[in-house]
């Protein structure tokens, strides 16, 4: 697959490429951060390539995620401010379905409409793999649009188990009330088990000539909170109850999902020519101590909220078990899928991300500003450069945090940092004007 370590070659094959998107994993949410948790395959993940200590969301929520990871772009431009909400009180019929191109939030302070789908126009990452010679297989979670929008008609050439719904009723079968995907599951089965089966299969049974991409983006761990009954009841011996049982023993079985597909490479005797990324869509739902904010409760720009988990195991190119703080986005997957594919650099028009195939080499990066927004509650938008970190407030106020003395977010350094705030303040102006936000 490989020229000398940290070169990849166009003439050699282009490596398999596994993806796994997480839903709600927070950045504490895995074993080697936090030792409640059980999750010795993404450790193991972890040991083998290099973890990124700050990876962000640019719209650190469930629909503009997607999007963002899809394009390379920041899902602002794209006008994905909000999730797709499918439900009937927002105009859609009960199977997830609508008409119309955008919808409003009544509790938005500024009432920008968001998108009910991806547009066709945008163009995706399995669109760009598919022209170089990529079978894209897709399992699992959307949530980017109904069935005219669905993975198969924006590059990948099969898909299963994507309905239109942003989250199950149930992990239990029967999984969905209306528009089930997966109507054959037999009762009482667990949808993350389900989702693995295929995905394995798919592994196992792959006979084509080029490589594969597997976008394997799961349902877990968003509510509701129902965990597998054998893994409720290992942690409830350990001394949880309740939802945190349940939650944790979620977590734990997207760790044995992650186990058995890794497994499934090995059996194939592919591991040395598959990349495998693991990322999370935002952040976590319960407490992320010591990061501060997180889904919910007005603070999605904390780095509890928009800090994600993110692993890149690339043999031959990354060093196992080493670690980089350099801030990325999600954007940046994007690009670095496509110089995994090429073995050329990214040249592409209107993407925000970049490839992050130095930091992979051990090489640097050339310094930037990433930005973020947001369209629910006060908090408004944010933008990080180095250790600094200005949030805006739709109500006016601005916040500046020096993320490497003070990762809780404790002390506001707006006022004793006037050079700092004033140089952020109208960086983030720009970019909302720019972006169309303002």
């Amino acid at each position: 697959m490989l020229c000398a370590k940290g070169t990849v070659s166009a003439q050699e094959p282009a490596p398999h490429i596994v993806l796994f998107f997480v839903d709600d994993l927070g950045w504490m949410d895995v074993g080697f951060r936090n030792d409640r948790l059980h999750t010795p395959n993404i450790d193991r993940l972890r040991a083998s390539g290099l973890s990124f200590e700050r990876a962000y969301i640019p719209t650190p929520t469930c629909s503009p995620s997607r999007a963002s990871l899809l394009t390379g772009k920041e899902a602002a431009r794209m006008q994905f401010y909000r999730h797709i909400p499918n439900t009937t009180k927002h105009g859609f019929t009960p199977e997830g379905r609508t008409t119309e191109a955008f919808s409003n939030w009544p509790g938005d302070p500024v009432q920008l409409p968001t998108r009910n789908w991806l547009p066709l126009e945008e163009v995706t990452y399995a669109e760009k793999l598919k022209a170089h010679g990529y079978y894209n297989m897709f399992v699992g979670k959307w949530h980017l649009g109904h069935e005219p929008y669905h993975p198969i008609h924006q590059g990948f050439d099969r898909q299963f188990g994507t309905g239109n719904q942003g989250h199950p009723g149930s992990y239990l079968a029967p999984f969905f009330r209306h528009g089930n995907p997966l109507p054959e599951a037999t009762e009482g089965e667990y949808l993350t088990g389900v989702l693995t089966d295929e995905s394995v299969r798919f592994i196992t049974e792959y006979d084509r000539s080029g490589p594969f991409m597997l976008s394997h983006w799961y349902y877990t761990v968003h509510g509701p909170h129902i965990g597998r009954p054998d893994l409720v009841e290992r942690y409830t011996r350990e001394g949880m109850s309740g939802k945190y049982a349940e939650y944790a023993a979620m977590v734990t079985a997207l760790d044995e999902s992650v186990g058995r597909i890794l497994k499934a490479v090995d059996d194939k005797g592919i591991t040395d020519n598959t990349a495998i990324i693991f990322i999370s869509d935002q952040g976590g739902y319960f407490d992320n101590a010591p990061l501060s904010g997180g889904k919910t409760g007005g603070d999605a720009l904390g780095e509890g909220g928009a800090r994600v988990p993110l692993i890149i195991s690339y043999p031959g190119v990354t060093t196992p078990g080493t670690r980089t703080s350099v801030p990325v986005q999600s954007i940046d997957i994007y690009p670095t899928l496509l110089e995994m594919a090429t073995g050329k650099s990214f040249r592409g028009e209107n993407v925000q991300g970049v490839s992050l195939l130095p930091l992979l080499r051990g090489e640097k990066m050339k310094p930037r500003k990433l930005y973020f927004f947001r369209s629910y509650e006060d908090q408004r938008s944010a933008v990080i450069e180095g250790d600094w970190k200005l949030k805006r407030y739709h109500s006016g106020t601005y916040e500046l945090f020096n993320l490497r003395e003070d990762l809780v977010e404790e002390n506001n350094r707006y006022a004793d940092s006037p050079q700092v705030a004033k140089k952020l303040r109208r960086a983030l102006q720009r970019w909302e004007e720019q972006v169309g936000v303002r």
